[in-house]
């Protein structure tokens, strides 16, 4: 008996177009800094099993689509951006029942200048830290939108334990009532709707993560996750749920004593691997 060979679920799309929109409508320019990537579902059937691309509208058309899009409709938020980009594409490919774009913004500064430090109006230094996210999934019957952010990295010196763990014949951890908590946060938030102030809402939800992770004790970076998981959905209603990829960025207390030098807890090896990568997603109940 010959066993029937199909082909399953399958996508394609232009990966990472860096796209820099300058707005020049004033002597005070502004700057958004893009890595978008997109890409189309739907009936291509024929593409892979038959060689037939006439249904395809290539990846070099959605580049393209990307860079007209910054300039025709601009880029007020990432979100606003990736749901008109997804629609225009999905307009433009019959064939396709959906469209995924994601997009990260790199945020910059302006340079300051003068006696008062102020920004000058058209020269910028890159910012370091988070970068913003969004994930737009498009179909004929609506769209769903994930904000996010991700390399968000955090440090506190003191508030944070571990103790208590299950131990076996090859644990080697000791308990620490005292420690320094780390870590290189990805967070992303998904929303109920669309009718949403992208930008202040971005602003608002990284707040409550950094007070919530600066002012809450922590007896695990799971236990901290759940509270700024909890505080986020607390305080914004239109999100459904928000999920969290962490790595336990370890610093390991430095033996100083062959040198007859004491080290109460200030100096540390900051260990980049192996490290600890707690996960988890803190979603509403469904009623």
């Amino acid at each position: 008996m010959s066993m029937g060979i199909r082909l399953g679920a399958n996508r394609y799309g232009k990966s990472e177009s860096r796209v820099v929109r300058i707005v020049r409508d004033s002597e005070r320019h502004e700057i958004r800094d893009l890595n978008v990537s997109t890409s189309l579902r739907g009936d291509f059937e024929a593409a892979h099993v038959d060689g037939d691309q006439s249904a395809v509208l290539p990846t070099d058309t959605q580049k393209n689509t990307a860079f007209a899009y910054a300039k025709e409709h601009g880029v007020a938020s990432i979100e606003d951006y990736a749901l008109a980009l997804g629609q225009r594409l999905l307009d433009a490919s019959p064939a396709a029942t959906g469209c995924r774009t994601r997009v990260e913004e790199y945020a910059w500064d302006r340079i300051p200048v003068g006696p008062d430090g102020g920004g000058h109006d058209h020269a910028f230094v890159r910012r370091g830290g988070e970068v913003r996210t969004t994930e737009v999934d498009r179909t004929r019957d609506g769209a769903s939108v994930t904000s996010g952010l991700t390399d968000l990295v955090l440090l506190k010196s003191t508030g944070s334990e571990f103790q208590g763990f299950l131990k076996d014949d090859y644990t080697t951890l000791p308990e620490a009532d005292d420690r320094i908590l780390a870590t290189s946060l990805t967070a992303t938030w998904r929303w109920s709707g669309l009718d949403v102030d992208w930008n202040s809402t971005y602003t608002a939800v990284r707040a409550t993560l950094l007070e919530t992770f600066a002012t809450t004790y922590s007896r695990a970076l799971q236990e901290t996750l759940w509270l700024m998981g909890r505080a986020v959905l607390e305080q914004q209603p239109g999100i459904t749920e928000i999920s969290f990829s962490a790595p336990n960025k370890h610093h390991l207390l430095v033996d100083l004593s062959p040198f007859d030098v004491a080290n109460d807890g200030e100096v540390f090896i900051a260990a980049d691997r192996p490290y600890g990568l707690i996960e988890a997603t803190v979603t509403r109940d469904e009623e």
